[in-house]
């Protein structure tokens, strides 16, 4: 088999493909009353905007900075973020092990819309460089509350978690495709969000707060190939969600690999290869594939996954050893995302990182 030349590149999100946490989901839970109830209806409701309304300067992932106003007002801290998510950091097994292995073989990157607090705690535990990280900013403790706004808040908490969880029916294109009662949620989280929330002297976390989801994803992308005067047909990109949408666009089109790994709904609509594994060695087998041999050759494999033996995927020892000992406890999946199977492979993908990273976590957009 032919070795390719060049700088290739390693670019993955981090909560799903890397780590089981969603950090923003667990820090509402843990902190605020009904906190995974109230962090789902947003997390829905961002997802009826970016997915359908395409409400203008929005974008999917910023249900990190709507939850903000809450989380401060029950009184969290930069500090209480960092503490949290270093005593609860759930690494994917086998994830240390496949950034370390795939780092030496090619200048490699995290790009996640997950709070910097957790992302430095995080790569703190698996040695990763943060300064290869790009993710949402975030200095909680420079916004002011007053007792009445936290009050204020505190109540708006109570009438949300009793409001219905919107859902997106498949083939959605606009809010009128929605349940009524559900167009009603998106209309009363509105007021809340853009009318009464941004009013208020806390309410400028919602105007400068700006969380590394879509296009920022994207950008982020964009300069890092730029950086490394690369193409983006070097790139292979690994994702899971809402907010890797246009991460996977920006590759694909640019010729890169783009992979779902345990990914939702919309991450296998957009992704080329979804991945269903337990354990993130099978990344570290894609990646050296994409390395040595090129895209072309990485989607041979996938389509050829069930019956490949380990011998022709031109793995080096100490990973092919790991891989080995993965197929005998599990075999991985691996596919093409085809117009023929996209709709199976989303059900069952969805249905997968369910039971990787729990319920709650995985019906998140």
């Amino acid at each position: 088999m032919k070795q390719f030349s060049g700088k290739r590149i390693f670019i993955s999100d981090c909560e799903g493909p890397i780590s089981k946490n969603d950090n923003a989901f667990e820090l509402a839970s843990h902190y605020i009353p009904d906190g995974s109830r109230l962090f789902t209806l947003i997390s829905k409701y961002d997802d009826v905007l970016a997915d359908v309304v395409k409400r203008s300067c929005y974008k999917a992932g910023d249900t990190l900075k709507l939850i903000l106003p809450f989380l401060k007002a029950y009184g969290i801290t930069n500090r209480a973020i960092t503490d949290y998510s270093s005593q609860n950091v759930l690494l994917v097994p086998g994830a240390k092990e496949m950034l370390g292995f795939i780092r030496n073989l090619m200048p490699s990157f995290i790009v996640s819309t997950s709070y910097e607090q957790y992302m430095r705690v995080l790569c703190d535990l698996v040695d990763f460089p943060f300064k290869n990280v790009h993710c949402t900013r975030l200095d909680l403790d420079k916004y002011k509350i007053s007792e009445k706004e936290a009050t204020r808040i505190k109540r708006l908490r109570e009438q949300m978690i009793r409001i219905p969880i919107p859902e997106i029916p498949k083939g959605a294109e606009s809010l009128k495709d929605l349940p009524k009662e559900h167009q009603n949620t998106v209309k009363k989280l509105d007021e809340i969000f853009w009318k009464e929330l941004s009013q208020m002297s806390v309410g400028a976390i919602l105007h400068e707060v700006n969380p590394l989801g879509g296009d920022e994803k994207a950008e982020a992308v964009q300069n890092i190939v730029a950086q490394l005067k690369s193409d983006m047909n070097k790139v292979m990109y690994v994702g899971d969600s809402i907010t890797d949408v246009s991460v996977f666009r920006l590759v694909r089109e640019g010729g890169g690999l783009t992979v779902s790994f345990n990914g939702n709904a919309f991450a296998v609509r957009e992704a080329e290869i979804a991945v269903l594994s337990k354990n993130s060695v099978v990344t570290a087998v894609l990646a050296d594939v994409f390395h040595k041999f090129g895209k072309d050759f990485v989607r041979k494999i996938a389509k050829d996954w069930e019956s490949s033996t380990i011998d022709e995927f031109g793995l080096d020892l100490p990973l092919k050893r790991s891989f080995y000992e993965l197929r005998q406890k599990q075999v991985p999946r691996v596919a093409i995302v085809t117009s023929q199977n996209m709709e199976m492979l989303m059900d069952e993908s969805t249905s997968f990182r369910k039971t990787v990273r729990g319920e709650a976590i995985g019906k998140l957009g």
